[in-house]
């Protein structure tokens, strides 16, 4: 199946296409994934990431992580470059352990079984063909990982309705580092892909599966030559009252052409309307502590924005892409507690909500004690 036949939304945010210009610098592209279950009180998060693509450097290769429910967590990689695929212009990726043969089924001549070219397949291909990996798209998410035994960890496969991307609902979509991240001169590059969606389908977890039906989903990515020196994040649209909201905070000391820079933002979808809070419309103050307290505050001319999140676990260590290849570097959980209030000039209060299924994390170094900025 190619590109032009798998099913997209309508809108797509920019930067959704790969961006690896096939040249042999430093590069990485990672991609994240999940879908929050709040009958279980549960969720899933997948890490996709590929490093060095052009093969034969250090660090060259891909990986998959999961964190699972109680923030549990599972790791593999992929080292062959060769077996992993993108679309460059449409959210579509993949990779997979090995190259299989298959038999269309046409003709049982043994001559015309040919190698799986690694692209987006059928789902029923991709479920009887290939032992171990995992595809995705923009409504397609499918895929297996093994223990180092051969058995399976992970599996799962759900289809997803896109609600929000970044922007308000029926408009052009924008870039999450605004329109200067087309020229790559932020390091790395940050997007979120979609805000909210709903997701159907079932996750195989060990002894475990979880079926599910239009529950709320969100996806994001990076790309450049490695993760900042120092971020938080803060991401939730699993709230208590109200199921068309969805946030995303995070903050980063990051490079940019020969300078660095420390900046935030915060972003909020609600009915069908995008409240964008960054540096170049917004005051945006943070106090963030190495681990357990994360609290933004933001104003600009028409709104003002304030949100509290804590976490009493002690979160899970996660790997992320450094120019020293694929290490753990960032600390994260899927269960912090958050209180969002939104508010317009006059005081009126235009969200006022909160969860306990919020996504946190820290991450790079120098994390010495609290952060203000």
């Amino acid at each position: 199946m190619n590109q032009a036949s798998s099913s997209s939304p309508l809108w797509q945010t920019p930067h959704s296409g790969y961006h690896w210009t096939g040249l042999g610098d430093r590069f990485f592209e990672g991609w994240y994934f999940r879908v929050t279950l709040p009958t279980d009180q549960q969720t899933f998060a997948f890490m996709y990431s590929i490093e060095n693509p052009i093969g034969g450097m250090p660090h060259s290769g891909g990986g998959a992580q999961i964190l699972g429910p109680d923030d549990t967590y599972f790791c593999r990689t992929f080292p062959d470059v060769n077996q992993f695929w993108a679309w460059p212009h449409r959210l579509g990726l993949g990779h997979w352990r090995q190259n299989l043969k298959y038999d269309s089924g046409e003709t049982s001549d043994i001559e015309t079984i040919e190698p799986l070219k690694p692209q987006f397949l059928a789902p029923k291909i991709f479920e009887h063909h290939i032992p171990e990996g995992y595809q995705a798209t923009a409504t397609v998410h499918q895929g297996k990982l093994l223990s180092p035994q051969g058995e399976t960890t992970a599996a799962w496969h759900y289809t997803t309705e896109p609600l929000y991307g970044w922007g308000d609902t029926g408009q052009p979509q924008q870039s999450t580092a605004g329109w200067l991240s087309q020229f790559q001169i932020f390091e790395p590059g940050w997007q979120i892909l979609m805000a909210h969606g709903l997701a159907s389908g079932w996750i195989q977890w060990f002894d475990k599966r979880y079926d599910f039906h239009q529950a709320p989903a969100y996806a994001e990515k990076n790309w450049g030559g490695a993760f900042p020196q120092k971020w938080f994040w803060v991401n939730c649209n699993a709230f208590d009252g109200d199921s068309e909201l969805a946030i995303t905070a995070g903050g980063g000391r990051r490079e940019v052409l020969w300078w660095t820079e420390e900046v935030a933002m915060i972003g909020i979808h609600h009915r069908g309307t995008f409240y964008e809070f960054v540096p170049w419309n917004s005051e945006v103050r943070w106090l963030i502590h190495p681990w357990g307290s994360w609290k933004l505050w933001a104003t600009r001319d028409d709104y003002t924005v304030e949100l509290s999140a804590t976490c009493d676990r002690p979160g899970t260590p996660l790997r992320a892409p450094t120019r020293d290849g694929l290490v753990f570097c960032c600390r994260d959980t899927m269960h912090g507690r958050l209180t969002l209030t939104l508010r317009d000039r006059q005081g009126q209060i235009i969200v006022n909500d909160s969860s306990e299924l919020c996504g946190l994390e820290v991450g790079g170094h120098h994390w010495n004690g609290t952060w203000r900025g």
